[in-house]
């Protein structure tokens, strides 16, 4: 192994429980459940590779956290009933066995909810109607449709499943917990100023949009208790809006990351298209460089575009702690013992990213 390469197989710990290198696998959208949101043997095997390969962590896809308004895709994985909690059992067993940690992260759709088999109809902070089109790649077509304004009983609703969820994750044996604040789902409309055009406590400025991540942060850590690692994921930049900035840039930032710092998060997960670019044009910071700054004190995780040593290095000099790592790790789930034995990294082929099924057998094997 490379010198170069020596800072990321130190072992490092988040709130308390030791992961023994900085090497994580990112959360990726598989929609690969059976219909009725089981965890199958085939993401046992999918999720296994990972730990086998290496990686100290293991993240998993998100995972719908109530029969309301949260699921977002057909054939996405929920943990909502007795049922679905124990199919993540095995999942968990197989991935302890390998020594990875493993957490789950909790997600609500929200108003770009594309399949849901519970109801037909999206609800979101506004009735306003996303941007974009639904992902063909996971079953949706057309554009997503109007969503309902959420009431307060819904919200409080979606609140009481992120932490009955983060419960039952806790139950299935996972070691941790991220709630889902990225990406264009329901945390992440509540925080973004053209989605969330409430006049309530849940709206207005930048500070005032924190509100619901805030609450949810504190309804899991309520019920999982202190030692349980808690972690909130983040990101600019959505599935129906890549290119999406904060409108506020680093004032925007401030105000979410001081947050997330404020409850004392176990962690913060960083997410942009590449992690080591400036957050905003003109700018110089990095998304990682400014939640270092406005939450020093909270380890950090930084995914986006890495594939090689050196940009993690790069992203870990920035201020992130832990490198997430996304397509190369779906090209290579072994990438950590790869690069422990100064092996090719092989390259990403897209057929890849789709429903694990689209996967061959061989690969799952591997």
């Amino acid at each position: 192994m490379s010198t170069d390469a020596n800072s990321l197989f130190t072992a490092t710990d988040i709130a308390g429980m030791t992961l023994r290198n900085r090497f994580a696998v990112a959360p990726m959208t598989r929609v690969s459940a059976n219909e009725d949101g089981t965890a199958t043997g085939t993401m046992t095997r999918y999720y296994e590779r990972f730990a086998r390969g290496g990686f100290g962590l293991v993240v998993t896809e998100g995972i719908y956290t109530d029969q309301a308004f949260a699921q977002g895709y057909l054939n996405q994985p929920g943990i909502t009933d007795e049922d679905q909690t124990q199919a993540w059992r095995p999942v968990v067993e197989a991935v302890h066995g390998h020594g990875a940690r493993f957490f789950a992260q909790l997600m609500h759709a929200g108003a770009i909810s594309q399949g849901n088999r519970f109801r037909n109809v999206a609800a979101g902070p506004s009735a306003v109607q996303p941007k974009g089109h639904q992902m063909e790649f996971y079953r949706g077509k057309g554009a997503y449709p109007m969503p309902a304004a959420m009431t307060e009983e819904q919200i409080a609703d979606a609140i009481e499943g992120f932490a009955a969820s983060a419960a039952r994750a806790v139950a299935a044996g996972f070691d941790g917990v991220e709630i889902h604040g990225a990406n264009g789902y329901l945390i992440d409309q509540f925080l973004t100023d053209y989605a969330n055009r409430r006049g309530d406590r849940w709206g207005g400025d930048t500070r005032r949009r924190t509100t619901l991540v805030r609450s949810v942060f504190e309804a899991v850590r309520a019920r999982v208790g202190a030692e349980v690692p808690v972690g909130v994921r983040i990101s600019q930049g959505k599935v129906n809006d890549f290119t999406h900035k904060w409108a506020g840039g680093d004032q925007d930032a401030e105000a979410i990351f001081g947050t997330l710092a404020e409850v004392e998060a176990s962690y913060v997960h960083v997410t942009e298209h590449k992690a080591w670019e400036p957050a905003f044009e003109g700018g110089r910071g990095s998304l990682v460089a400014l939640a270092r700054r406005y939450a020093p004190h909270v380890p950090l995780i930084a995914n986006g575009g890495v594939g090689d040593v050196a940009r993690a290095r790069e992203v870990m000099a920035a201020g992130a702690d832990i490198v997430a790592l996304g397509k190369v790790a779906l090209a290579n789930p072994d990438f950590p013992n790869r690069v422990r034995a100064e092996r090719e990294v092989a390259a990403f082929d897209p057929a890849i990213l789709g429903p694990i099924a689209n996967i061959k057998p061989g690969e799952l094997a591997a």
